[in-house]
């Protein structure tokens, strides 16, 4: 049994290769039936989806149990780690799933598991897991900065211990479907986290135009917006930076499954694709392509592979490989994504073929956090430089 400190959680579950594989081969054939390209695309294209499909969302927490799979199992979790996560997550991103796991499952989960809250984990978690709440972490302000550092929201202290929240949040992950937004704001004592339900005075949720349809963002405004504390006042900054590292982790485990059906579509492309009399993976120029992501796609493997443990044993170094592993798979991803419509050609540049979809959700997942300067100082800080 592995104590992490960090997130004030117990891993009492390990899962061995075989129950990984199990694992893996059970969500695999679970999104080969609902998160087809046709799918995918009636999603990414309808506003009014808000991201997701609640059929297909309600069907991965009741029959596959995966939003519970690493919560604490005093909280109705599981109790696995991010080497399980990591699984279900490249899964995902291989088939292009629109669904708010990542907004819910892992960013608000984390959040509140970071604050050493108890009461509050017990009042919200179970639901978290079960998938019949949707919550999301309304952390970024206008300028994009995923850094507590940059907080303008402000929550004051009212009558009889109650709080109230005026600012607005931006690039919310599926602001649109939360139904709890975890808000961070600066009080007196510093950073301090923050939940509001959906439906609640002052709060409004508006969708934002972005450039993948599959992973929406909103902008949510409170305008003295009752509020309840989650954990302490002023105490939120160390556990939203780790929250922070552990979103981009995911995402890694994401971009990996992207980039890995990218590398399969153009791999088997080339073979198919004949000209002059020969297929075109036989010309250099391709088999250099599909050399140089293959690489890519193997470091961003390893890198996320290795972050994961590290965050499963509570290493010190676990925030750094998980920021490194966002980083290499980042760059990976839109670099193999760009590649495959390079090697599909014509075909490639259309918007029949599904290659501008991964290219999208590439684009997207980099710039979540505040784009690549911004995950490289980040990086930087939690090294010590």
């Amino acid at each position: 049994m592995t104590i992490d400190p960090g997130l004030d959680r117990v891993r009492t579950q390990t899962a061995g290769e075989e129950e990984l594989a199990d694992l893996r081969e059970t969500v695999r054939a679970f999104l080969a039936d609902h998160s087809s390209e046709e799918a995918v695309r009636k999603i990414a294209d309808d506003p009014d989806a808000l991201g997701y499909d609640p059929q297909v969302w309600s069907q991965m927490g009741e029959q596959l149990g995966l939003m519970q799979l690493a919560l604490p199992e005093k909280f109705g979790g599981d109790g696995y780690g991010f080497p399980e996560l990591r699984v279900v997550l490249e899964e995902q991103g291989a088939a292009l799933l629109c669904s708010p796991f990542v907004a819910s499952a892992i960013f608000a989960a984390q959040s509140l598991l970071s604050s050493g809250d108890d009461e509050a984990c017990a009042r919200y978690l179970p639901a978290i897991g079960s998938g019949s709440t949707i919550a999301t972490l309304a952390l970024a302000e206008e300028a994009g900065v995923w850094d507590t550092g940059a907080i303008e929201t402000v929550a004051t202290r009212g009558d009889a211990g109650t709080w109230r929240i005026t600012g607005t949040k931006c690039f919310v992950p599926h602001a649109g479907a939360a139904e709890l937004f975890l808000v961070a704001a600066k009080t007196p004592e510093g950073p301090s986290l923050f939940a509001v339900e959906r439906g609640t005075a002052g709060l409004g949720v508006r969708n934002l135009q972005t450039i993948d349809g599959t992973s929406p963002l909103g902008e949510v405004t409170l305008a003295e917006t009752p509020a309840v504390l989650i954990g302490t006042a002023g105490g939120a900054a160390d556990g939203l930076r780790r929250v922070v590292d552990l979103g981009g982790l995911a995402l890694a485990a994401e971009q990996v499954g992207g980039l890995r059906r990218c590398l399969e579509m153009s791999v088997a492309y080339a073979k198919e694709r004949n000209q002059f009399g020969r297929p075109i993976g036989s010309f250099q120029a391709i088999k250099h392509k599909l050399a140089d992501m293959l690489v890519r796609a193997e470091l961003a493997d390893a890198a996320t592979e290795a972050a994961c443990e590290a965050v499963a044993e509570d290493r010190h170094d676990a925030s750094p490989a998980a920021l490194a592993a966002y980083i290499t798979a980042s760059e990976a991803f839109e670099f193999i994504a760009a590649e495959t419509i390079q090697v599909h050609g014509g075909i490639g540049f259309t918007w029949e073929h599904p290659a501008h979809l991964y290219f999208r959700r590439a684009r997207a997942a980099q710039n979540l956090l505040g784009g690549p300067t911004a995950a490289h100082h980040r990086l930087l800080e939690r090294m010590g430089i």
